[in-house]
């Protein structure tokens, strides 16, 4: 956070190919997204390995291959590129998550919606100009702060979808009513487990984020903190982050209250990576 929003231009997208190949190659990718979003609708995805692997497999590739075709020159900091990036690293990072943890699998009926309805929103924005990374940045410092960047907010993504779902179960188990969406989530002991592994993940690369960055700026432009936007929200998070933690620790923080804060988290990682790319290169561009 922080210092990938100073050394930017105001040059085309940072690939060659036509609009019209781009665009192609945007849809495809949310095609890949589709049938893991769908899955969940036939049943629980526990104890369907079979089919749920090769369709998380597909759902990782697609955007992940359109990242690196729009990427192939230079990084892009548009707002479709924002989202795409954000669906290949969420996607790879629960598919991680998912292998390690069977009850992570459970998220999928959440998860994918969400992923397909932004590679939908980045596929519309994609003739908006994109804009490219520029400045005297160097290049492995900036590599790793844009790194623990993108991981952050695919992390705080995989919390928020835990945090929802604690939500949803409290409120199926307070009403006696639980939807065909509850029945196919997590329990609440193991989403909040999730969500609390997530939320240590999330905050540990934060911190590497804002080290990488304070320390690229430093090396850069001999200056130890730009407080734009980036900056100020990504603090923020850590401290929400680590409030929620301390307050677990210290008072057994738990369920929709802890989930409400997880959500807050991801509103202000949110605002402080994709939502402004959306101000700068849609409402200003």
């Amino acid at each position: 956070m922080g210092p990938s929003s100073r050394w930017q231009g105001t040059g085309p997208g940072a690939t060659n190919l036509p609009m019209t190949a781009t665009v192609f190659n945007g849809v495809a990718a949310r095609a890949t997204l589709l049938p893991a979003a769908l899955l969940p609708l036939r049943g629980p995805v526990e104890g369907r390995d079979a089919v749920f692997w090769p369709l998380v497999l597909v759902a990782v590739v697609g955007p992940v291959a359109f990242d690196l075709s729009v990427a192939w020159q230079a990084w892009p900091t548009g707002f479709s590129a924002a989202l795409w990036i954000t669906v290949g690293a969420t996607t790879a990072a629960f598919a991680l998550l998912a292998a390690m943890m069977p009850a992570a699998r459970l998220l999928a009926p959440l998860l994918f919606p969400y992923l397909a309805l932004l590679g939908l929103v980045g596929t519309i924005w994609l003739a908006v100009p994109a804009r490219q990374l520029s400045g005297h940045a160097p290049p492995a410092g900036l590599a790793l702060h844009i790194a623990a960047s993108v991981a952050t907010y695919a992390l705080a993504t995989l919390d928020a979808v835990s945090g929802l779902a604690v939500a949803l179960q409290e409120r199926a188990i307070r009403t006696r009513r639980p939807s065909r969406l509850a029945r196919a989530l997590p329990p609440v002991a193991e989403a909040e487990r999730l969500a609390v592994i997530l939320l240590w993940l999330a905050g540990a690369v934060l911190v590497v984020g804002l080290v990488s960055g304070v320390t690229t700026l430093w090396l850069a432009e001999r200056h130890l903190l730009a407080l734009d936007h980036e900056t100020v929200l990504g603090i923020a998070a850590l401290a929400v982050i680590g409030g929620l933690l301390a307050a677990r620790r210290v008072s057994g923080l738990r369920g929709r209250r802890a989930a409400r804060l997880v959500l807050l988290a991801f509103l202000l990682l949110t605002l402080a990576f994709p939502d402004v790319k959306f101000v700068t290169d849609v409402v200003m561009g």
